[in-house]
């Protein structure tokens, strides 16, 4: 096999055809620079005296060899890993699942699983956890009526993510309350806590109690409105995914500050999420001359995340936990009726990055 050393790299013929490395991203992913044990690098690149350079590379089998000059270290790399990488590409990450946008009607699409089987099936875990990342969503049945219920579900995806909150938050009636949720009013269409710098990942909603009149959940997916937006109206859409505006969450015991966009995108340019909240919005600090164009855009969108042709409308029955990613679904609920009866949801968060951990484990195990 024809290796062509060059000043910077080498050059080698792969199953997918030429490929290019640099030398010192070959020395820094010699194997022996990983711990076996812990997983992590040992060996730091820039402790090297120059610039690692190749004394001989040849092939064995299917294997390259590097004998590095001032160094005695031979460095074996597999060809098969190699072409994984290429040269601009990476090893495929299960978790990078496609997105699948929702629109109204599709409540009685979103995956179910069961508490129960939860515990028990890894293969159901498998499917819980890849719902959340392909439809941002997912309903959990058969729920434990106990706080250590909530606690065990949020365990099939990671430890719990604290908030100005603490560990858990209970959605009802508060005497003397600090959120419009802890009341018996309209809650408008929002995502949770963009006050924070790192807002929370996937929330978990357990009803435990409702029997009042009205108080219907309404969910809607911020991917499928963005990239509505997007269609409709590209400037607006620009707008809004290429400027941070303010949000807080002010009372006598905090004042929380944080720029959010409202339309978020990943690192292909594609929508992954939105961050959204009237009632956590704070003055917005852009200059007057950019509010001229985005006031309309902003005001724009969060009339299509009111559009019935987004909007999902249901009730949220004792013993479900609704489950879903704070970075893209859009939630709100009606007024209900203080008097009429009891509502009680217990809420918490879970990092977003655990989810992908786990799911990621999952695969690897076969499920």
């Amino acid at each position: 096999m024809n290796i062509k050393l060059e000043d910077k790299g080498l050059r080698l013929p792969l199953a997918s055809g030429q490929g290019y490395f640099n030398y010192f991203w070959l020395r820094d992913n010699d194997p022996t620079s990983i711990d076996p044990v812990t997983r992590e690098r040992v060996f730091d690149i820039s402790g090297l005296e120059g610039d690692p350079l190749p004394e001989e590379a040849r092939m064995e089998e299917n294997t390259l060899v590097i004998r590095w000059k001032g160094e005695p270290l031979e460095s074996r790399f597999p060809l098969d890993w190699l072409d994984a990488w290429g040269e601009t590409a990476a090893p495929r990450d299960p978790a990078m699942i496609p997105r699948r946008a929702w629109r109204n009607g599709s409540y009685e699409s979103w995956a179910r699983v069961s508490q129960p089987a939860l515990d028990s099936d890894p293969a159901e875990r498998a499917k819980f956890a890849r719902a959340l990342i392909e439809d941002g969503i997912a309903l959990v049945r058969d729920m434990e009526d106990s706080d250590e219920g909530l606690t065990r579900l949020t365990q099939v995806l990671g430890p719990i993510t604290p908030c100005v909150d603490g560990y858990y938050f209970d959605v009802k009636l508060h005497i003397n309350p600090t959120n419009l949720a802890y009341t018996a009013g309209a809650l408008e269409m929002h995502t949770d806590l963009p006050s924070e710098e790192a807002a929370p990942g996937v929330q978990f909603l357990h009803c435990r109690r409702n029997s009042v009149q009205g108080g219907l959940s309404l969910f809607v997916d911020g991917v499928a409105v963005a990239e509505a937006l997007k269609a409709e109206d590209p400037e607006a859409f620009e707008l809004l995914a290429s400027h941070d505006i303010p949000f807080m969450r002010r009372h006598d015991g905090w004042d929380y500050r944080a720029h959010q966009r409202v339309i978020e995108l990943d690192a292909r340019g594609d929508v992954s999420g939105v961050t959204v909240s009237q009632h956590l919005a704070d003055v917005f600090d852009l200059p007057q001359n950019l509010l001229d164009r985005y006031y309309p855009a902003f005001c724009k969108f969060l009339k299509m995340l009111r559009s019935p042709e987004f909007m999902n409308t249901f009730r949220l029955n004792a013993g479900e936990c609704i489950v879903f990613d704070n970075h893209r679904v859009v939630h709100g609920r009606e007024a209900f009726v203080a008097t009429s009866g009891e509502r009680h949801l217990r809420g918490c968060y879970v990092d977003r990055g655990a989810l992908r951990s786990t799911y990621r484990t999952l695969v690897k195990q076969g499920y």
